[in-house]
Formats: C-alpha cells, structure tokens, sequence
C-alpha cells in the first residue's frame, strides 16, 4: 500500500503569491486614526462596483424606494451634514447618494462608493436626527475607511491560502480531504474573518461618532441609539465570537471610552461662529 503524504509545492506557491500581494498591494493611511491598512482595490474600482450594487437594489425594491416626504427629507439633511465633516479629513472625494426603503427591515448600509440605504425599519429606533446621525455615521465610515477594499486583499490572501492547503492535501481520500479543509474553513472563519470584520465594525463606530460629533449632533445620542437597539435585539443573539459584529453591550462600553475625543469634536463644532457651506454631496 502506497503512504499517503503531503504535497509541498501548492503550500510554497501560494506563500509565494501571498507574500507577492502583500508586498505589492497599496497602502492607505486612515484620515481618522492614522492607522495603516492594504487594500484590494483603488477608489475607482470601489466607486464603480458600488454604483452598480446602489442600482441593483434600487431595481429590486422598485415602488418601495421613497423619494418625498419627511423620511426622505430627514434622512438627506442629516447625511449632509456628515458628508462635509467627513470631507474634512477624507482622502476620497465621494458623491454621496441616498435611497430610502419603506420596509419593516430594521437596517442601513453605505456601500464603497458612498451609495446610502436606509430601511424605514430602523427610524423608530434612531429616535431623531442626532440617533439617525449614529447610524449613518458609521455606515459612512465604511465607505470613507475603504473597509470594502481591506476584505476584498484579505479575502485574496485567505483563499490563496486555502487553495495551496487544499492542493497539497490532493493525495489523500476525498474524506480526509473534506475534514482537513472544513477545519482549515472554519479556522479562517473563525480565527481571521470574524474577528477583522468586529474590528472594522468598531472602528466605524469610533469615526461614526466622530462625525456624529464634528456635524453637531451630541455624541451622547449614540449611546442612548445602542441601548435602544439592545434592548430590541439583544436576545437571541449569536455569541460575539460567532458573529460579524461586536455584541451591543461592547458597542455601549467602545463608545463611552471614545466619548472624551467626541465631545471635543462637539464643543469646537459649537464654538464655531459661522458654518462653512456645506459642500455639493450629490443628494
């Protein structure tokens, strides 16, 4: 009987391609943080799959898109006003664009080009404009962040990773085989994926609040927005090591830590005498 052994060319040639994408791909610096990332994918690409994502949702929701009415109105002046205190240290210039939905979906999202959807769902618990303030300042910040072009260089590295294991495991059963790569599967899931995701998901709490404050909205807001948002989703949530995001009880502590940097963005927004105009966004 033949012994079955490991092949070592596919583990040395994706090594060899992961080191070759780290080293080649850009790195953008955080306006906000000043922390350093790579990225997948430049401004334009992001922009571009981006508008096509915006249009497809658009399509799909069809006669439930608003676009009048006190909803629709609020929504736009609020992402205004983050729009031009994000532009005041973003890096991208973003033509900022907003849909809302009249669904019983409690969400929001920005995607990378700066397209902005908001489900009727989720304006009972914003409680007013300074709650509306936390949720879309942290949606834009992942847009302004390019976390979208971080997942797109992790996600190359990951299945680089996966397909020189996977080639270098060919010779054994297909049983072996399926076993080894479900455990590798969920290693990468849960030991990298997960975790990166709670972390761009933090960071965009910590310049969503930021914005929130430098626009003129009280940063205390957002966290009387995530008590709400506890309250109505806390129970039957995952675990956090099981999810995507962090647990509300970690958003609520983040922020309090955050909360001395926001007030100062608060007061000086407060002192200023006369407002810049506010810049063309596109909505």
């Amino acid at each position: 009987m033949q012994r079955q052994h490991f092949a070592i060319l596919p583990i040395v040639l994706a090594v060899g391609y992961m080191l070759f994408k780290f080293f080649s791909a850009q790195t953008v610096v955080n306006p906000e943080t000043g922390t350093k990332h790579r990225v997948g994918m430049d401004p334009q690409q992001e922009q571009q799959l981006g508008l096509q994502a915006y249009q497809q949702v658009q399509q799909k929701e069809g006669q439930n898109v608003i676009t009048s009415g006190p909803q629709v109105e609020e929504v736009k002046q609020v992402a205004r006003r983050l729009a031009s205190a994000a532009a005041e240290k973003s890096q991208v210039q973003y033509q900022w664009q907003v849909s809302v939905i009249q669904s019983g979906e409690v969400n929001a999202f920005c995607l990378p080009g700066g397209e902005i959807v908001v489900y009727t769902g989720i304006l009972p618990l914003t409680g007013g404009p300074a709650g509306l303030a936390t949720v879309l300042g942290h949606e834009m910040a992942h847009a302004t962040s390019r976390h979208g072009a971080q997942r797109m260089f992790r996600q190359q590295l990951t299945q680089a990773a996966l397909m020189g294991a996977q080639g270098s495991i060919s010779q054994l059963d297909p049983g072996q085989q399926q076993a080894v790569m479900a455990a590798l599967g969920a290693g990468a899931q849960y030991g990298a994926t997960l975790p990166f995701s709670r972390d761009q998901e933090s960071e965009a709490d910590h310049i969503g609040l930021l914005y929130m404050a430098r626009a003129g909205y009280d940063p205390h807001e957002a966290l009387a927005f995530w008590k709400r948002m506890d309250e109505k989703t806390s129970q039957g949530a995952p675990p956090q090591f099981a999810s995507d995001h962090p647990s509300n009880g970690v958003r609520i502590q983040q922020i309090e830590q955050w909360m001395p940097e926001a007030i100062k963005e608060y007061d000086a927004s407060q002192m200023k005498q006369t407002r810049q105009p506010t810049q063309n966004t596109g909505m």
